[in-house]
C-alpha cells in the first residue's frame, strides 16, 4: 500500500498528481489502477478527472499493477552547500532546476546532483525523492533542507506541518507599492479559460500573504513576500492583483515582452538593479 496526504495547496486532477508522485508508473498504468478501484480518497473511490481539493488521504493498492522502473542516476550538478552536519544538508538552490523526477523530467535535478554528492539520504519518500523534504518550484531560487537520516526528515517535515517554519520571499515587482508593508488576504481560484493559471476569485480558497518593501527605484521595487498559506502560485497571483507583477514572470508578469516593451528608461533601471543584485 501506498498512503499519500494531498498538500493544502493542491488543485488538480488526480491522475496528474498521481504521476507526479508515482512516477515508476505511467500515467495511463494509474488511469488503470483508479479505474480497477486501486486508488482512495478519504476512503471511497473517484474517477482519473476528479480534482483534488487538497488534504485528502489517499491509500493505493498498486499490487496487480507492474511499474516500469525508473532508475536514478547520480549526475555531477553543482551543489550550493551552505551548512551540512550529520543530519541535514542546506542547499541553496539555483533557479532553472528541478528539484526530483517526475513526468517528463527523469534526469538533470537535484537529487541526481545530491544521490551524485551523497549516498547518507533519507528514504521515506521512495527512491526518487531521497532526501526531499519539501520543495521549491523550478524556476524559484532559495533555501532548501535535505535530511540525511529519516529521523531528521521526520522532525522537519513535522515542523514544516505545525506552521513551525517560517518561508521568506524575495522578488522584483513592477511599480512603487503604495504601501511599505501589509497583508494581502484574498482567495485564489484556478481559471476556467486556463487551468494552468490562477487569479483571485471571492469562490476561491483562503490566501494570505505578507509584504515589506525592502527597497524602490523609480519603476521597480524589491519585496519580501510571508505566505501564511501554501496555495499554487500564491504570491505571483497576489502581487499580479496588487497591480505589480513579479518582473519576468511569463505567466503573471508579461515576461520578456513587456520588459522589451519598456521605455528605455525602465530597462536601463533593471539592468542597474540586477547588476546591484548580483554583487
Amino acid at each position: 500500500m501506498v498512503n499519500l496526504t494531498v498538500p493544502s495547496s493542491i488543485d488538480m486532477r488526480l491522475d496528474k498528481y498521481l504521476s507526479e508522485q508515482l512516477v515508476d508508473y505511467s500515467r495511463s498504468q494509474i488511469q488503470a489502477m483508479i479505474q480497477d478501484g486501486k486508488v482512495m480518497i478519504d476512503g471511497r473511490k473517484e474517477k482519473s478527472s476528479y480534482r483534488l481539493q487538497g488534504s485528502e488521504a489517499i491509500v493505493v493498492d498498486p499490487i496487480q499493477s507492474q511499474p516500469s522502473p525508473v532508475i536514478i542516476e547520480p549526475q555531477d550538478i553543482p551543489l550550493s552547500i551552505v551548512y551540512e552536519d550529520d543530519a541535514i544538508i542546506v542547499i541553496d538552490k539555483q533557479s532553472g532546476l528541478v528539484v526530483h523526477p517526475g513526468t517528463g523530467q527523469k534526469d538533470n535535478t537535484l537529487v541526481n546532483g545530491l544521490m551524485f554528492y551523497t549516498s547518507a539520504l533519507s528514504d521515506i519518500n521512495g527512491s526518487t525523492r531521497p532526501g526531499i523534504v519539501h520543495r521549491l518550484d523550478r524556476d524559484t531560487s532559495g533555501v532548501m533542507v535535505i535530511a540525511k537520516t529519516n529521523l531528521a526528515h521526520r522532525k522537519i517535515a513535522k515542523q514544516f506541518e505545525n506552521k513551525q517554519v517560517k518561508k521568506t520571499y524575495i522578488g522584483l515587482t513592477w511599480g512603487i507599492w503604495t504601501e511599505n508593508e501589509g497583508l494581502i488576504d484574498e482567495p485564489i481560484k484556478r481559471k476556467r479559460s486556463d487551468p494552468t493559471s490562477f487569479n483571485v476569485d471571492e469562490t476561491g480558497r483562503k490566501a494570505t500573504t505578507g509584504y515589506k518593501i525592502e527597497r524602490a527605484w523609480r519603476y521597480i521595487s524589491k519585496v519580501q513576500f510571508y505566505p501564511k498559506t501554501g496555495r499554487t502560485h500564491q504570491i505571483r497571483v497576489h502581487a499580479d492583483h496588487m497591480g505589480h507583477p513579479i518582473v519576468a514572470d511569463q505567466k503573471y508578469g508579461g515576461g520578456e515582452n513587456r520588459t522589451k516593451g519598456f521605455l528605455p528608461e525602465v530597462t536601463k533601471e533593471l539592468r542597474q538593479v540586477l547588476t546591484i543584485l548580483e554583487r
